[in-house]
């Protein structure tokens, strides 16, 4: 059985201060994550080996954006996102 269907997924936006790598001001953005709720029962048809990967398993979100646009009118360069782990445990 496949780890997905363990899981229910939803986009989410979080606001988080990033600075930008080019001008270095400080500013809140927007950052897209995929949120994956562990379902609270096992889908038909699993054997042991699914059922023990199902009780292991937990919510967790998954970053989407890698790169943000800067706020600053007088930069507006993309940054990369560093600093920010790519997947966090709810």
């Amino acid at each position: 059985m496949d780890e997905k269907a363990y899981y229910s997924e939803a986009p989410a936006t979080k606001q988080i201060p990033l600075n930008c790598t080019w001008c270095r001001t400080s500013d809140t953005y927007d950052i897209k994550w995929l949120v994956r709720t562990k379902k609270d029962r096992l889908p038909g048809g699993a054997d042991e080996r699914d059922r023990a990967k199902f009780a292991k398993a937990q919510s967790y979100m998954v970053l989407i954006d890698t790169h943000a646009m800067c706020k600053n009118m007088r930069c507006r360069k993309r940054f990369e996102i560093s600093g920010l782990k790519t997947m966090a445990f709810i």
